[in-house]
């Protein structure tokens, strides 16, 4: 018997992140380093399934926040692809990484020695970033500290290697960051053009997101950091709008990558003057059928979206009705005669002539895109589809 698999399943559609990787380039430009970031489980679609694809279709380039996701990568590429951590990594983790050159960030001075000292011992440079703090206040040196930064560097240059300088901008997605936005994007200019003059800058040099690669065209160098577009949706509205308004007749546009499916696993009918599910949520005050779908706030369907949120089966869309469960929601079904235990259900994508987009979830359940997808269990299956 094979390993019993979750009663729900995600589709990844081939030719559609084909389509979205294309449609990237054609923004950035041929001789502009595309990054794919592949945080999250490649943003909930499956880090190596969307990875072996990618790298398949010309992307040499990901960009994880961990080392465990850099592994996976590593794994899937064979070790083929060049592939730079921006966030975690344990310093035990620091021989592996080094070892097999992967590429790192590093934004504070402990990292950096920690990596020099790791470097010697393995007998093969450390390949850095240096993430520079322009005004995000998360990670990165603040600007101050830079000439002591390249310093240490320059000390032990035969375990380090300087590949780029980066910088996050806080918010390119919304129009009420751009004066913080652009602070940045001027902070880290002058920086760049610094190490410029006093030749030290380094290969490879990037601040721009999904976001700012439509918003702040001009924050485009040598590379760029592509998470949300690649995926087949725009950051936000704003960025939408903004496209569209530079791109009047444009024709290719993202497309959603993901199909998220369960089945029908029990209907019943539900007599008038009686609750449906838990507590007091959903009265039937009329007779009233249902079916049970296995799918719950456990395996990524939002709470929030008790008596809001809409799935397809049969090529209708359907009211999700009472409390959603753990292990389980409940679709209204009275005005339709037809479907069947085993029926498939739609919970994004497509079904017939109709829709469930993932904007509808996150208008519904208050819920941002990406915080939707990254939710996602990752042990649900993520089936490759043409």
């Amino acid at each position: 018997m094979h390993s019993p698999k979750p009663p729900l399943s995600i589709e990844i559609s081939k030719s559609n992140i084909i389509h979205n990787i294309n449609f990237v380039r054609q923004l950035i430009g041929d001789d502009v380093v595309y990054g794919s970031v592949v945080k999250g489980n490649a943003y909930g679609h499956g880090i190596e399934e969307y990875c072996k694809i990618a790298f398949e279709a010309g992307v040499k380039q990901f960009c994880t926040y961990t080392a465990n996701e850099a592994y996976k990568v590593w794994k899937t590429t064979n070790g083929e692809a060049d592939i730079l951590i921006m966030g975690f990594i344990d310093t035990s983790e620091l021989e592996w990484v080094i070892s097999n050159e992967i590429e790192f960030f590093v934004f504070e001075e402990l990292r950096l020695k920690d990596a020099i000292r790791v470097a010697k011992k393995v007998q093969k440079k450390a390949l850095v970033h240096i993430e520079l703090e322009t005004g995000m206040n998360r990670t990165g040196f603040p600007l101050p500290k830079l000439n002591k930064v390249l310093s240490l560097i320059e000390e032990s240059k035969a375990y380090v290697e300087t590949r780029g300088v980066c910088t996050h901008f806080a918010g390119a997605e919304s129009i009420s960051n751009y004066h913080r936005v652009k602070k940045q994007q001027s902070r880290f200019k002058k920086t760049v053009k610094l190490l410029k003059d006093t030749g030290q800058l380094p290969k490879r040099v990037h601040s721009a997101c999904s976001a700012a690669v439509i918003a702040y065209p001009k924050t485009i160098h040598n590379m760029v950091r592509v998470g949300i577009l690649q995926y087949g949706f725009f950051p936000s509205r704003e960025i939408l709008v903004n496209y569209m308004s530079k791109n009047p007749e444009v024709e290719m546009l993202p497309k959603r990558v993901l199909t998220w499916k369960s089945k029908v696993m029990d209907i019943k009918d539900v007599k008038p003057g009686e609750f449906i599910g838990y507590g007091t949520s959903y009265f039937a005050n009329v007779p009233t059928k249902i079916a049970i779908v296995p799918v719950g706030y456990a395996l990524g369907f939002n709470r929030n979206l008790s008596n809001l949120g809409k799935v397809l089966i049969q090529g209708q869309r359907l009211s999700v009705i009472g409390t959603v469960n753990m292990n389980a929601l409940t679709v209204n079904i009275t005005d339709l005669d037809n479907i069947n235990i085993g029926d498939e259900v739609v919970l994004i994508g497509n079904q017939d002539d109709m829709e469930i987009s993932v904007s509808s979830f996150y208008d519904q359940g208050n819920l941002p895109n990406y915080e939707l997808l990254t939710r996602l269990p990752s042990e649900i299956p993520r089936i490759v589809v043409s």
